[in-house]
């Protein structure tokens, strides 16, 4: 499949909109003003940047409504801060890695990804820029934590994700080692807590580390609130949703995590696990059996793109591919215009994706391409990557299991090896950043 249709990540900064929508929604009784003004002050160093204390307080009263329209019992304010800091130090000095290598993401990007923002919440771009206001936040901020959001997306994707090999001989054996257990079609529903060990720590702080994760536990096995008891310990990227992970496939999960899940019922705990990034806690929320393979309609399609940049403006990019549109029509060869023009790395295929399945592409191709016949080629479409002609050449309705099997295994081994690879490569930019938490000075 074609680089240029990947899906967009998540990011983590559109929470801010929809925390916003949330508090102008219904009506929010002003709080009475506080009578101490805060002083700010730095509460840590990243190398040569700072965080102060008003940018901490900022980020946990976003952290605490984020909670709370979740519904999630907010843990006590300093073990939230102390959470909320230790993210904005990892983010700072992602950043910081980006700005030195080169990465940077232009305004015409970011005002792209800022429309589909407003697209996805049904909000016009001057509606969203309103709510975002009236919530307290200036959009000039927003705008910024949303690039921000982007930068370390493809900082993901260049240092971790495009640098892990999948080979088809840990594919068999991956499959191989599925069929010979037990439960290999289980799926969990979990919640997780992290806490993670730094490289290369000395057995007293391995010691501290398990204390915390025991302290945890101890917690929910009290009665606490799982959700609460993540968002104050866990240092997983999903604390501030409750560590909600969600359906999981057996085969997506560590070895460790689905011996510990077979062991415990639905609603119950699992010890506190070792691991190489630290100690972790499960709570099995719920378990099923996965569904049988189902057939699969399948389009085998091609597509001429053209992207725009600070040369080739949107009207310049419609207008290019109208032309060649016109050309198609009066018989003009499209293997050889893909070629010739398009800017994708399927050019030398002659614009040819192969066969398609559904969720292949973004939605915005994969909207217009099953929109069109057998031999029938879109008007220009607009997709994140740039703008499209697509022909359908034909479709088929075709039994995916062995090639889902296989892209099942594909996926799981990158799933895990990512996100252990790119824990291990914060946690190595942290260890060789120059970092001073002040937050219990006083």
């Amino acid at each position: 499949m074609t680089g240029s249709l990947h899906k967009l990540p998540y990011f983590r900064a559109a929470v801010l909109l929809a925390c916003a929508l949330a508090l102008n929604a219904p009506a929010v009784r002003a709080q009475k003003p506080r009578p101490v003004v805060t002083i700010d002050r730095i509460v840590a160093v990243v190398n040569d940047e700072v965080i102060t204390r008003l940018d901490l307080e900022e980020h946990t009263r976003l952290a605490m409504r984020q909670l709370q329209q979740q519904g999630t019992p907010p843990p006590p304010v300093p073990a939230l801060e102390k959470q909320i800091l230790d993210r904005m130090i990892a983010d700072r000095v992602q950043l910081q890695f980006a700005r030195e290598t080169g990465l940077r993401i232009d305004d015409a990007e970011l005002e792209r990804a800022l429309g589909r923002i407003a697209q996805e919440n049904k909000l016009s771009m001057a509606e969203m820029r309103a709510t975002i206001e009236k919530s307290g936040t200036p959009f000039a901020k927003f705008r910024e934590d949303i690039r921000n959001e982007i930068i370390m997306a493809r900082l993901r994707e260049r240092e971790v994700d495009n640098k892990i090999v999948i080979t088809d001989s840990e594919i068999d054996n991956f499959i191989n080692t599925q069929q010979t257990q037990e439960g290999k079609s289980d799926e969990y529903n979990l919640s997780h807590i992290l806490v993670v060990v730094p490289e290369k720590a000395s057995p007293e702080q391995i010691q501290q580390r398990q204390s915390r994760a025991e302290e945890a536990l101890a917690q929910l096995k009290g009665g606490a609130d799982f959700r609460q008891v993540a968002a104050a310990f866990s240092e997983a990227p999903d604390a501030l949703q409750g560590g909600l992970m969600g359906w999981r496939e057996s085969s997506r999960l560590p070895a460790l995590f689905v011996d510990a899940l077979k062991a415990i019922r639905v609603g119950e705990l699992s010890p506190v696990l070792r691991s190489a990034n630290g100690f972790h806690i499960l709570k099995l929320n719920d378990k099923r059996g996965t569904a049988s393979p189902v057939i699969v309609q399948q389009t085998r399609a091609r597509h001429i793109l053209i992207k725009t940049n600070e040369l080739v403006s949107e009207n310049d990019a419609r207008n290019r591919l109208n032309t060649l549109k016109e050309r198609l029509e009066n018989k003009a060869d499209f293997a050889e215009l893909a070629r010739v023009h398009s800017e994708d790395s399927s050019a030398a295929k002659g614009g040819d994706l192969g066969w398609l399945s559904p969720g292949d592409t973004v939605p915005e191709f994969e909207r217009a391409m099953n929109a069109l016949k057998p031999g029938e080629i879109s008007a220009p479409v607009r997709s994140p990557f740039g703008w499209h002609l697509i022909q359908v050449l034909e479709r088929r309705n075709e039994d995916m299991s062995n090639e889902r099997q296989r892209l099942a295994a594909r996926q799981a081994l990158r799933a895990r090896k990512s996100d252990e690879a790119y824990q291990e490569w914060v946690r190595q930019l942290r260890d060789r950043a120059f970092i001073d938490s002040r937050l219990e000075e006083k």
